[in-house]
């Protein structure tokens, strides 16, 4: 594992800690998304600029990219020779996502822009809800394809916080 994709079914599905957790192990730089996405003040990038900078990265020898962002995705299939799936409970995800509203009140998380303040409301709560079941579908649609396309990519899918720990825990890794 050289390249490596962290992907989730939903915000709050633990991306940023897992990927983090996996770079230490591995001793390998992790770039999250969010940070190339967001400019301070949730201000969005160009998509020329969020395309080249994940062109860039996608480019290097060795890389641990964590973040979905699926109008991208392909920038990041073409080369990843792993994909981890986390896909945990939607009430997890909410769970986790008002505990970090609360944890980083009036900060910026680690894995986001300086000045990205985290928030929260109930449109975001909305859509992350009314959209799980049918992501969920469509990732699993989309590693049926990746597989075909691209057989060597290894698709790892994490279902819980026991096998989170015990796939970082793995000596072989």
């Amino acid at each position: 594992m050289k390249k490596i994709m962290v992907i989730g079914i939903s915000a709050g599905v633990g991306k940023s800690t897992f990927a983090r957790k996996l770079g230490e192990k591995l001793q390998i730089n992790v770039h999250h998304l969010d940070t190339l996405y967001w400019l301070p003040n949730w201000q969005a990038s160009s998509e020329e600029r969020f395309i080249h900078l994940q062109q860039d990265i996608a480019k290097q020898p060795v890389w641990i990219i964590e973040g979905n962002y699926t109008g991208t995705f392909s920038i990041r299939t073409a080369e990843a020779d792993t994909i981890i799936y986390l896909e945990l409970l939607l009430l997890t995800c909410l769970y986790r996502i008002v505990k970090r509203r609360i944890q980083f009140h009036k900060k910026s998380r680690p894995d986001m822009t300086n000045g990205c303040q985290e928030k929260i409301d109930w449109a975001f709560i909305k859509f992350v809800v009314s959209t799980y079941y049918r992501r969920k579908k469509k990732m699993y649609e989309r590693f049926r394809t990746l597989k075909k396309e691209k057989p060597e990519l290894k698709v790892v899918i994490l279902r819980n916080n026991g096998e989170m720990e015990a796939y970082l825990a793995n000596k072989s890794l």
